[in-house]
């Protein structure tokens, strides 16, 4: 059977995670059992929702350095106003989203380099994050905090969750017209816009798309959490950023896979457990982190290069 790129994208990532499943149970034996998946897995919801929102962004070439301060606002609006006036802080919520997709127009329409855009946008959610919540402090509403420390027979909540993420933005982004839309406008936007589809609304649709993943990731990271701070996903920029490329996508051609991307999510998630059972440094962990993605993606285009070798044989 010969792979292709796209089989060699996805089966990487999976990989990667067993491997470093296989390491962290070789260390802690104790983590194969419900409990000890679950506290490997506790954050992985929101770092995969956090990643799938960074992939509608780079689906259309583009890529978003304000996303780790936009899900700390949506943090703050969920443990201020949505549980003091859920009213209130639903219609913020809902402005937030018009927001990113009315980015993604002038974006467009001015023909301006996202990277610089979203990287100031980042000042901004993260000055409003500060008005809203000065100091740490809030608190999480009771039917967001109950969903997201449901505990289901057998597997994990994390793990339950991400799988049903992972199959929504699949369908979304690979099965959907829209999503086809949105991924040809990575690959081909000339060609996108001579069929007469508007080139316009599908950056706008996909900004919003990333808006709301971004949302959900702020809304549950404040249940598991149960309080919120202005500076409280910072990370998940750069996070999001490497889940995405880890899960098999590309900055350019709108190459993205929704399921590579959560699971890269995850890998990335384990990672921090499993340099903790090493008895790593705090200080070395990022770097250590940016070495496993390194390697994950030099394995990634080895194999790619192979393939392409025996093709051509």
């Amino acid at each position: 059977m010969r792979l292709t790129p796209d089989m060699i994208r996805l089966a990487v990532p999976f990989l990667a995670l067993a491997v470093l499943l296989a390491g962290v149970f070789w260390l802690q034996p104790r983590a194969m059992t419900y409990s000890g998946l679950n506290l490997l897995f506790n954050l992985a919801v929101p770092i995969a929702l956090a990643t799938l929102a960074q992939m509608f962004i780079i689906s259309v070439n583009d890529l978003d350095l304000s996303m780790g301060a936009f899900v700390s606002f949506v943090a703050c609006v969920t443990a201020t106003f949505l549980n003091d006036a859920p009213l209130v802080g639903a219609l913020i919520l809902l402005a937030s989203i018009g927001a990113y997709a009315a980015l993604g127009v002038i974006i467009h329409v001015r023909q301006l380099p996202a990277i610089v855009v979203t990287l100031g946008m980042s000042f901004v959610w993260t000055g409003l994050a500060v008005m809203i919540l000065p100091s740490p402090g809030g608190a999480a509403p009771d039917w967001i905090r109950s969903l997201m420390t449901v505990r289901p027979p057998f597997v994990p909540m994390a793990i339950v969750a991400s799988v049903l993420i992972a199959l929504v933005a699949h369908l979304i982004i690979a099965r959907s017209t829209l999503g086809v839309l949105i991924r040809g406008v990575g690959g081909n936007e000339r060609s996108v816009a001579r069929a007469g589809w508007s080139v316009l609304r599908a950056r706008a649709a996909a900004y919003a798309l990333a808006a709301l993943f971004a949302v959900l990731a702020g809304m549950a990271l404040v249940g598991l959490t149960t309080a919120a701070d202005a500076n409280i996903a910072l990370r998940y920029t750069l996070l999001s950023i490497a889940g995405v490329i880890l899960g098999g996508g590309e900055f350019v051609g709108g190459r993205v896979s929704a399921v590579g991307a959560v699971v890269g999510a995850l890998t990335l998630a384990l990672a921090g457990s499993f340099l903790s059972f090493l008895r790593l440094s705090p200080d070395w962990q990022i770097g250590a982190q940016g070495a496993i993605l390194i390697l994950v993606l030099a394995l990634r285009l080895g194999l790619d290069a192979m393939e392409r070798r025996r093709m051509r044989a």
